[in-house]
C-alpha cells in the first residue's frame, strides 16, 4: 500500500474512534512495539482540554506505520475498535467525493471492520466507517476509496448483495449540497394517485386509510 500517493506524511497514521480518557502515554504503550514512534498527538479541545477522540501518529519509518495499519486495525482499547487511516489533512481529497461510497441497510451486526474486510478486495481504503450512535449501528456506513476506479468497482460488484441475510444497496457518495434538488423534488410533490378501490370508497374511508402515514391528508375521489 503506497502510503506517499495519499497521506500527509508517509509514515503518519490518524487514530480514530478512541475513547475519551486514552491519553499519549496509552498510545505510544500500544504502538511503540511496532517500530520506533516520533510523536504522538491527542487532538482535543481547546477549552475544556477534553479528547475529541482521535490522534495522530508519526513513526520514524513508514514501514513501521504501514504495520500497523495492516495488524492494529479495529484492535480494541479501552473497550472500542481503533480505527487507524492513512493521515490526510486535504480538505479538497475529503469534500470531493471521488472515490467515496455509501452504503445502506447494513444489518445491525455489521461492524467498521467487517465492512473494511469485505470492500478491501477493490482497492486501497483510506477511510471506513459504520455510522453508530448510543444504541449501536445506524444501518448505514462509508468506503473511501483511494480511487474512484476501485469505488466504481465496489458498486458494480457489490450493489444489491446480501450481507449478514440482508440486502444492501451500494452508490458513489454524494454531498447535501449536491442531493438538495432531489430533497426539494421530493418536498414539491406529496400527491398520490389510488386507482381500482371500488365502487364503496368514498372520501371519508380514504382519509381514514391514509391518515396513519401523515397529517391531515386531503383526500378527493373524483371520477375518472
Amino acid at each position: 500500500m503506497p502510503a506517499s500517493a495519499y497521506s500527509c506524511n508517509a509514515a503518519s497514521l490518524y487514530v480514530g474512534d478512541l475513547q475519551t480518557e486514552i491519553t499519549e502515554a496509552m498510545l505510544y504503550e500500544r504502538f511503540g512495539p511496532v517500530g520506533n514512534i516520533l510523536s504522538i498527538r491527542v487532538c482535543r479541545d481547546k477549552i475544556t482540554r477534553q479528547s475529541l477522540g482521535y490522534a495522530y501518529i508519526n513513526f520514524q519509518q513508514p514501514a513501521d506505520a504501514e504495520r500497523a495499519l495492516d495488524t492494529m486495525n479495529f484492535e480494541d482499547m479501552k473497550g472500542k475498535p481503533m480505527r487507524i487511516m492513512w493521515c490526510q489533512r486535504d480538505p479538497s481529497l475529503r469534500k470531493s467525493g471521488v472515490g467515496n461510497v455509501f452504503i445502506k441497510n447494513l444489518e445491525k451486526s455489521i461492524d467498521s471492520k467487517l465492512l473494511y474486510d469485505t470492500f478491501s478486495a477493490f482497492g486501497n481504503i483510506l477511510s471506513c466507517k459504520v455510522v453508530c450512535d448510543e444504541n449501536g449501528s445506524k444501518g448505514y456506513g462509508f468506503v473511501h476509496f483511494e480511487t474512484q476506479e476501485s469505488a466504481q468497482n465496489a458498486i458494480n460488484s457489490l450493489n444489491g448483495m446480501i450481507l449478514n441475510d440482508q440486502k444492501v444497496f451500494i452508490g458513489h457518495f454524494k454531498s447535501r449540497k449536491e442531493r438538495e434538488p432531489e430533497l426539494v423534488a421530493r418536498a414539491m410533490f406529496t400527491n398520490l394517485y389510488i386507482k381500482n378501490f371500488g365502487e364503496n370508497m368514498d372520501d371519508g374511508r380514504l382519509r381514514e386509510l391514509f391518515s396513519k402515514y401523515g397529517k391531515d391528508p386531503v383526500c378527493s375521489r373524483n371520477q375518472v
